[in-house]
């Protein structure tokens, strides 16, 4: 069965950058970190005191403030960017058929911030004091419920919950429902809000967190020989991608195409990538094998690039065991380093990320990348964005658990669809 192509044709992001694309994109260029204390909650006599938090973000520019009032924040931000992603496609809601729109939404932890509230409830006032929207708050596939009522997109609607692969997955299961024809428009992408005292007190416990509290901005340092672990972060990102002949019928600005997607498990470890990166090379060399692209032919890749120390050497591993000579001239780039890590959000705002390097000709750096590690000696784009001609770009995004994915996009090309027309019949 031929595959359709499919589109990228409306994105939306909520970043520690700043509310909307503008924002992100400003910050990724200018090479601007998000990251900063703590403001959320009091994180004395914590290990890690910063965080990437959204700042200025009012739920109800985006959402009735009777409704917003039964939502967790991370339903806030799947909402809010799947609203502007609409807005970015220039879909009014004549434009596409209810039955045929889906939605699928990653997403690692979810309601968390109810569940913490609603359990304080419960331990101080008793059971009679929870709140009726507790469950419904709280529960991971809430999110993409209500994306789906406020969009009125009645097709397949799912969650994915594959940790910090989840923003990809989302993406790359949503390419799968076009191709196949199952689907005309989908709106896919992750979201996250855990800079929680629960979630910060978790990773901490695992020694996952940086702890360069004094000079928050610099903490992020992916490939550099002085990490000590990840900046959480929060915000979401969504796409809207639709078949070629959906966007064409009715005249929408195609800013790229989505063609590659690969997954794959390590097999290894709760937390630790398996040894040489071997998930992440098979789930590269899946999305290139998916998208039919020779390897010379990738000229950016957003790495996973957490600022761990074994996640930045097993990732660099895979890359040179996928690319082989290829990468001492494909440039690697973390934003992460940037944003700090937005967990479920991730692989979707990282995504985005590509296809406005694509756009914009301009492949955004890796900040703080000062004394690199000496097993990290890929070309990271160090501490500047570097003008481009970004035709095809990969992203790579890796969960706990071993769960992995990799999504390919490029430059849509007009002479390719005139080519694939006339060869019909």
């Amino acid at each position: 069965m031929d595959k359709k192509r499919v589109m990228v044709t409306g994105m939306g992001a909520i970043t520690p950058l700043g509310i909307g694309l503008d924002a992100f994109w400003d910050g990724l260029r200018n090479g601007r970190s998000g990251i900063a204390r703590i403001t959320h909650f009091d994180p004395t006599g914590f290990d890690c005191r910063i965080a990437g938090e959204v700042k200025g973000f009012e739920a109800a520019d985006f959402i009735d403030r009777k409704e917003a009032r039964r939502m967790d924040r991370f339903t806030h931000f799947a909402v809010a960017t799947s609203r502007m992603a609409v807005a970015d496609a220039g879909l009014a809601p004549e434009a596409y058929e209810a039955e045929a729109t889906g939605v699928i939404l990653g997403s690692g932890i979810g309601g968390m911030e109810t569940l913490g509230d609603q359990f304080a409830v419960l331990a101080q006032k008793g059971p009679g004091r929870m709140s009726p929207f507790f469950v419904p708050m709280m529960i991971g596939n809430i999110a993409a419920g209500h994306i789906s009522i406020a969009l009125q997109a009645k097709g397949p609607c799912l969650t994915i919950q594959t940790a910090c692969a989840s923003g990809a997955n989302a993406i790359g299961e949503a390419m799968r429902y076009l191709q196949r024809g199952e689907a005309e428009v989908m709106i896919a992408g992750g979201t996250e809000a855990a800079v929680l005292p629960l979630a910060v007190g978790g990773f901490s416990a695992m020694k996952a967190l940086s702890t360069r509290n004094d000079e928050p901005e610099r903490a992020s340092r992916p490939f550099d020989a002085d990490r000590d672990g990840f900046v959480i972060g929060e915000g979401a990102g969504m796409i809207v991608l639709e078949t070629l002949d959906h966007a064409l019928s009715r005249g929408a600005r195609i800013r790229a195409e989505v063609v590659g997607y690969g997954l794959t498990a390590d097999a290894y470890h709760m937390v630790e990538p398996a040894p040489e990166g071997d998930g992440g090379r098979r789930s590269m060399a899946l999305a290139l094998r998916d998208s039919g692209l020779q390897i010379d032919e990738v000229d950016y890749l957003n790495a996973h690039g957490t600022s761990t120390p074994k996640g930045d050497v097993g990732e660099t591993r895979a890359i040179k065991r996928v690319f082989g000579d290829h990468p001492r001239r494909l440039a690697v780039s973390s934003t992460k380093s940037m944003t700090g890590h937005l967990l479920g959000a991730a692989g979707a705002v990282e995504f985005i990320a590509c296809v406005l390097a694509i756009q914009e000709g301009l492949i955004p750096p890796t900040v703080n990348l000062e004394r690199p590690d000496p097993e990290c000696d890929l070309d990271y784009v160090p501490n500047q964005a570097r003008p481009a001609d970004v035709r095809v770009a990969m992203s790579n995004s890796f969960g706990f658990g071993g769960q992995n994915a990799t999504l390919i996009v490029k430059k849509y090309s007009q002479d390719e669809h005139i080519s694939a027309e006339s060869t019909k019949g």
